[in-house]
């Protein structure tokens, strides 16, 4: 029988049981600890789109690996890596603007304004693409509180 005593003694000690800690997304989406699906984040800059690389050329940055198809493109990161990293970390740019995380996919793109934004899928794009200063003011005010 739970009695006033017995309850009040237990409220006591929960303090000293441990809790369950929630891990913090990672601030970029990234597979196996590699950033956005491997994709060269500078290719989309150059006019080229999503360009999958291998980790032949490849840099340290944020918490995550990041690939790129070039020597040159890696070491343009490098001198600049909040440039031509996609923003919302690489997460879904239109489920940042709706207050949750989506991974993406790389053929999901829009540079818009000097930044990269990718999407979880062609049509999460397609509804990005209705009202982007909107969706990235959204999406500003949701970050990073999204991660966790």
């Amino acid at each position: 029988m739970l009695t006033r005593r017995s309850l009040l003694t237990a409220l006591a000690a929960a303090p000293l049981l441990p809790r369950a800690a929630f891990a913090r997304e990672p601030q970029v989406f990234q597979t196996g600890g590699v950033a956005i699906n491997r994709a060269d984040p500078v290719a989309y800059f150059d006019g080229a789109g999503p360009v999958l690389a291998e980790a032949t050329h490849a840099a340290q940055w944020n918490g995550a690996t990041w690939h790129f198809a070039s020597a040159a493109a890696r070491d343009a990161f490098a001198g600049d890596p909040e440039r031509y990293a996609p923003r919302f970390g690489g997460y879904c740019a239109f489920a940042a603007s709706r207050g949750y995380l989506a991974p993406t996919v790389p053929e999901a793109w829009t540079v818009y304004e000097g930044r990269l934004y990718l999407n979880a899928n062609l049509r999460a794009r397609e509804l990005w693409l209705q009202d982007i200063p909107g969706n990235i003011a959204k999406g500003e005010v949701n970050w990073p509180g999204i991660l966790g």
